[in-house]
């Protein structure tokens, strides 16, 4: 994975870089593309989730919906936006 993409949801003064030893899904389409999202301690099968993001449908506070590709869960696929 290549260290110059950024990890969802990183405070500031965090590293945003992936970290060694963290398994991450890329996300693909939406407010949110490229990010990468930390799955570690999720557990096998997660079906997805709904990221806060200021720059969706919703604006501040809304939520983009991302999920596992069936064919290649290492990629989120971005399903759409929620209040």
């Amino acid at each position: 994975m290549s260290d110059d993409r950024r990890v969802y949801g990183t405070d500031p003064g965090e590293d945003p870089r992936p970290q060694p030893g963290r398994t991450y899904a890329e996300l693909c389409g939406g407010p949110l593309d490229g990010l990468l999202l930390d799955l570690t301690g999720w557990g096998e099968g997660s079906g997805g989730a709904a990221l806060i993001t200021t720059t969706g449908r919703y604006g501040p506070g809304g939520r983009s919906l991302y999920g596992p590709r069936p064919d290649d869960p290492g990629r989120w696929e971005w399903q759409g936006d929620t209040p």
